[in-house]
């Protein structure tokens, strides 16, 4: 494996209900290293651009109005297989379907508000780092 960068953000709902040093925390003892980091709310023009490939689907609009309806916090991570790290990390997409000691399985309460992003590949983490931290 080689050193990586992914992009990962901690969602309004968590930030909300208080996990972010929790989860930075995991991040960390999985020997990641947080680059950057930000509290800061999406623009939509951000979340469009970040979820382009959900346009015209069923939950696309409600998608983005939850990622802009509060501050997340956006992260550069960094590490050995750094994606794939932070995507174990995550756990399942859906919080009911995520294993306990998983991000989502330990935090998340609904599929629609499921704590977490990552980026799920180096290329889409270098497009996600610059919509983010142009």
């Amino acid at each position: 494996m080689s050193v990586e960068q992914t992009y990962t953000m901690i969602k309004p709902d968590g930030v909300r209900n208080g996990h972010i040093g929790q989860i930075i925390t995991r991040f960390e003892n999985a020997g990641l290293s947080i680059d950057r980091l930000e509290l800061a709310d999406v623009t939509e023009e951000q979340a469009r651009a970040n979820y382009k490939e959900h346009e015209g689907k069923p939950f696309y609009d409600g998608l983005i109005t939850y990622i802009t309806s509060g501050p997340v916090v956006k992260m550069v991570v960094s590490g050995e297989g750094a994606v794939a790290k932070v995507r174990t990390l995550m756990g399942a997409t859906n919080p009911a379907d995520a294993a306990p000691g998983t991000i989502r399985g330990d935090f998340g309460l609904i599929m629609d508000e499921n704590v977490i992003h990552g980026s799920d590949s180096v290329a889409s983490a270098e497009r996600e780092i610059g919509i983010f931290f142009n």
